[in-house]
C-alpha cells in the first residue's frame, strides 16, 4: 500500500476491500478533480465513536457516516475521514444499495469533500451525488 494512504480501525475489523484498487480508484478521481493525493487517513469506527467525534469537534449530537477533517493546500489533498461501519450499513438499507457500494461512496464522498465539492446548501447535495455516481462508474 501506498505510504500516502492509511487504512485504520476503531473497535471494528477492516472491511474486506481491495485497497490498492482503491487507491487507484481515489488517485483517478482526485486526477479527474485536478488534485494530487497526498496523506489521507481513514478511520473505520462504529456509531458511539463517530458519535463522539461528531459531538467533540463538530458539536454535532447525531450519528452520520462519515467525517471528513480537511487539511488540504492547494491541490494537494490533505486529510483524515471517520467511517461508521454502522451507519453505512444502516444507509444501504434505507437506500436499497448493498453494504460494499454503499460504503465505496462513503469512501469517495471523503475525497470529493476535500475537492471542495459540498452538499449541505441548496443544490449541492445533487451535485455531490452526481459527482459520486461518476466516480462510482470508474471502478
Amino acid at each position: 500500500m501506498r505510504e500516502q494512504f492509511q487504512w485504520l480501525a476503531d473497535g471494528v475489523e477492516l472491511p474486506a476491500l481491495d485497497y490498492d484498487a482503491l487507491q487507484n480508484w481515489i488517485l483517478e478521481v482526485a486526477r479527474l478533480h485536478a488534485k494530487i493525493v497526498g496523506e489521507l487517513t481513514y478511520i473505520f469506527c462504529n456509531d458511539p465513536k463517530i458519535l463522539e467525534v461528531n459531538l467533540q469537534y463538530l458539536q454535532h449530537d447525531y450519528f452520520t457516516d462519515i467525517i471528513t477533517f480537511d487539511y488540504t493546500r492547494g491541490q494537494l489533498l490533505r486529510g483524515d475521514m471517520f467511517i461508521s461501519l454502522d451507519t453505512v450499513k444502516t444507509n444501504a438499507e434505507l437506500v436499497g444499495s448493498d453494504y460494499m457500494t454503499e460504503l465505496k461512496r462513503v469512501i469517495i464522498h471523503g475525497v470529493l469533500h476535500l475537492c471542495g465539492i459540498n452538499d449541505k446548501g441548496p443544490g449541492e447535495r445533487e451535485v455531490m451525488e452526481q459527482h459520486e455516481n461518476e466516480a462510482l462508474a470508474l471502478l
